[in-house]
């Protein structure tokens, strides 16, 4: 296993950043192990894949999950508003670190990730292979 952790500073882009670090090591099995951070700006996209919410304001960061490969990533953030409310959902472009955004990522070169048509779905879903 190798990790990676990464400070993203304040106007990166979330996932555009996640994407760049995945691509640069060749993180071919990846998951997110945390991120903790803020944002000023949250794109997701929203339960049942068709709309997308953008909220601008204060947030932090409460959860990021999601694989990672440069076959294609799946990501889901969280983040609270200054009341503790919560909004997430499907990680978009366009996601603008406030102050900051500590990212640590773990990746298994065991494994290879890909991301297949499935017809049950209508997405492209997570297929993972041995690379032995």
């Amino acid at each position: 296993m190798r990790t990676f952790a990464v400070r993203l500073l304040p106007g990166q882009d979330l996932k555009g950043e996640l994407i760049a670090l995945t691509e640069r090591e060749g993180i071919q099995a990846g998951w997110v192990l945390t991120c903790v951070g803020s944002l000023s700006r949250a794109v997701l996209r929203l339960a049942g894949g068709g709309e997308h919410a953008t909220r601008e304001e204060p947030l932090e960061i409460v959860s990021l999950v999601g694989t990672l490969s440069t076959s294609g990533s799946h990501l889901h953030l969280s983040v609270a508003d200054a009341r503790g409310g919560t909004f997430g959902g499907h990680l978009a472009d366009g996601c603008a670190v406030r102050t900051t955004a500590e990212v640590v990522v773990a990746s298994d070169t065991s494994m290879r990730f890909t991301r297949e048509h499935d017809p049950g779905t209508g997405y492209d879903e997570l297929v993972v292979h041995d690379r032995a």
